[in-house]
């Protein structure tokens, strides 16, 4: 178990600054980590789900890296609470970028993990970058819009035109539409039991933002996971379980994966178990650490 020093970053993606944590494991030993970025659910922050997992791996021994994306957090960038994902892969790719510079990160071993909707964007930031040692997806979201269109059709043309509207009105106006990302009592970007209280009580830290622009259904609605499940060419590692999101959209996510592949299902009450439950925490980084371990030839 390594001695962890965690370090505030920041870099400019188009103008504006994101600022992130960097775990950095202290051996004087070692002089280059393998590294990993921690992408993770909508809306989140970094010291919510993908600090909690980014600072065990550095106990492991690998340099970890979790930001606030633009819009969000402590990152700049307007309108604030935009969940639009070419966005967020753009972050993801100059998260990346920054990694590939510290001296202390070993460039031959940078891998991704995604935790919820974050599984979804670092797949597909995977797809459209080289040099990805691995990925591991843990209790991802894997959005199919096809289904979701052959589902309520109309649901989803109505998302996405409330969206489209919505932009409209910020750039007209310069007022942006929101409302809650997690609630039970009115209309919401989230609207389960399980993430209202993990948002609303046990990760309701002061940097997180109980808001969601509805401007960014314009964006969020069309993102379709499974089409990136062919684009995967890294060795890849899925943990998930029954009682998770949407297990049968894993299932086919999964199938769909040409390359080496890796399947763990752990037992949980439901999805959030997996973003501050010690146990289930536990049990995924250990099995995450043992997938991106470096296998030096």
């Amino acid at each position: 178990m390594f001695t962890v020093r965690k370090e505030r970053i920041e870099f400019i993606v188009k103008g504006s600054k994101v600022i992130g944590n960097l775990f950095i494991p202290e051996d004087g030993k070692v002089k280059k980590y393998p590294a990993v970025f921690i992408g993770g659910p909508m809306t989140s922050v970094k010291e919510q789900v993908t600090g909690v997992y980014a600072k065990s791996l550095a106990e492991l021994g690998f340099i970890t890296l979790t930001i606030d994306h633009r819009y969000f957090g402590e990152s700049e960038g307007t309108p604030r609470q935009y969940e639009k994902f070419p966005d967020k892969l753009l972050d993801i790719k100059n998260a990346l970028d920054f990694l590939k510079k510290r001296p202390q990160v070993d460039e031959r071993f940078i891998s991704l993990v995604g935790v919820c909707l974050g599984a979804g964007y670092v797949v597909a930031a995977a797809s459209e970058i080289s040099g990805i040692y691995r990925l591991a997806a843990i209790a991802g979201y894997y959005r199919d819009t096809q289904e979701m269109k052959a589902n309520n059709l109309h649901d989803f043309n109505s998302k996405v035109s409330s969206g489209k509207k919505a932009r409209e009105h910020y750039e007209s106006t310069g007022k942006v539409l929101y409302i809650p990302a997690a609630s039970l009592n009115e209309e919401a970007a989230m609207q389960t039991k399980d993430t209202v209280d993990y948002y609303t009580k046990r990760a309701a830290v002061q940097n997180y933002e109980n808001s969601f622009a509805v401007m960014s259904r314009e964006f969020f609605t069309k993102f379709d996971v499974q089409i990136y499940a062919e684009k995967v060419t890294r060795p890849f590692l899925m943990i998930h379980s029954q009682k998770a999101l949407s297990p049968h959209l894993a299932d086919r996510f999964y199938n769909n994966v040409k390359t080496e592949k890796s399947r763990l299902f752990v037992e949980s009450r439901g999805q959030t178990d997996f973003y501050d439950s010690i146990r289930i925490v536990e049990e995924c980084v250990q099995h995450t650490s043992k997938h991106l371990s470096p296998v030096k030839s």
